[in-house]
């Protein structure tokens, strides 16, 4: 285990009652707010009338930014560090999922500073403050809500960059199991794999001697195995759709990556997907982290690949050797993808190799000219890897 500092400052409201805290979050930051929310998801639900109805019994001023994307944009973004900075915005409040929260954050970040927001994503300029943001989840699976990273499409160029900073963590987040009972099977798969993979880019690792990590990194696998079925079967079951959304606020709020060093290749390979063919992000890591599993089985990956296997989807040591045990568990991590209705291949979803070359290129220059950190990798390593998802 490697030496390491925790410290996560977003207070969390989760339940049936999360939403009665709202007043006395506005309270302590203030009622000028920007209110950030995506489609028409949350007014057919009742949420933003709901919102609406708390914020005007605390004198609320509020200006709205709708219409936020999946894969946020970085024109949106723009348009609210212009409101903010018109309206002496106090407080941003992000009602909807990872694409919109992230959306506040970057907006929440560039209202504090005094150049081009994409700098900020770029490395070419940094912020000292930021204003504060508050969440109301919808969706489970980015775990953005309680998390250091927002990630931004330029629109022009296609190119999709992520942020990780202090400043990125909200103040608070409402979580309410309820509000993830209408959503479409698709968007509840795609939210699924998506916090499943925040664990696993944490536990392939090459760090030694993390076995508390691993373990809970583990559990929260096989809690989300056990109950994903269920949510597909009922889903206004609320234990259930519980269980899935506080295991997608942990798997991506930095506890689980305490001591040890992840990997977000596939992320990171998943984000040039996203970026050209507009593929919804959990949709492509179902696609993408099978690929990359299978490359690095026969690279120095059979150890952790085969533990994983093991301890995650019960392979029995009957399979034999670490590569088969291991090969047998990226198989039952596919047949579980394909189980909850998404596909595990490009030409499912009509993509061919005609981008991998500038995917492979863009995704290792983006890294800083080495991909992963469980196996490090070059364009050529990222480019065979397309290949094997194809």
């Amino acid at each position: 285990m490697i030496d390491f500092t925790f410290q996560n400052p977003t207070r969390i409201h989760f339940g049936k009652t999360a939403l009665s805290h709202l007043g006395e979050e506005v309270r302590r930051y203030g009622n000028r707010i920007l209110l950030v929310y995506g489609g028409g998801s949350i007014k057919r639900i009742g949420l933003y009338d709901e919102v609406m109805a708390l914020l005007k019994q605390e004198n609320a001023q509020v200006w709205e930014l709708g219409g936020i994307q999946p894969n946020p944009r970085l024109s949106p973004v723009r348009r609210g560090i212009e409101l903010c900075r018109q309206n002496q915005v106090q407080l941003v409040l992000a009602v909807g999922g990872g694409s919109v929260i992230d959306t506040a954050k970057a907006i929440a970040n560039g209202a504090c500073y005094d150049g081009d927001v994409w700098d900020l994503f770029t490395g070419k300029g940094s912020n000292t403050e930021v204003l504060p943001l508050g969440t109301i989840v919808t969706i489970p699976a980015a775990g953005s809500e309680m998390s250091n990273s927002s990630v931004i499409t330029r629109e022009e160029d296609q190119c999709k960059c992520g942020r990780n900073t202090p400043l990125n963590f909200p103040a608070f987040s409402i979580l309410n199991p309820e509000y993830t009972c209408s959503l479409p099977p698709y968007q509840t798969a795609c939210g699924i794999v998506d916090i499943m993979a925040h664990m696993m880019e944490r536990y392939f690792t090459q760090v030694e001697n993390v076995e508390l990590t691993d373990r809970m990194i583990e559990g929260a696998l096989r809690t989300m195995l056990n109950n994903a079925p269920i949510v597909f079967e009922k889903p206004d079951d609320y234990d259930a759709r519980a269980e899935i959304m506080w295991t997608g606020c942990l798997a991506h709020n930095t506890l689980l990556q305490t001591g040890r060093v992840g990997d977000w290749a596939s992320h990171k390979m998943e984000h040039e997907l996203s970026a050209l063919y507009d593929i919804a992000h959990g949709a492509g890591l179902a696609i993408v982290f099978p690929a990359w599993m299978k490359y690095v089985l026969p690279r120095g990956g059979a150890k952790k690949l085969a533990q994983f296997a093991r301890r995650v989807f019960e392979v029995p040591e009957a399979f034999g050797s670490e590569e088969a045990i291991a090969a047998e568990g990226i198989a039952r991590l596919e047949a579980f993808y394909h189980s909850i209705g998404l596909t595990t291949t490009l030409h499912e979803n009509s993509i061919g190799d005609q981008d991998f070359d500038r995917m492979a290129q863009r995704a290792v220059a983006l890294a800083g000219g080495n991909l992963g950190f469980f196996l490090r990798l070059k364009a050529e390593d990222v480019k065979a890897i397309y290949q094997l998802a194809l």
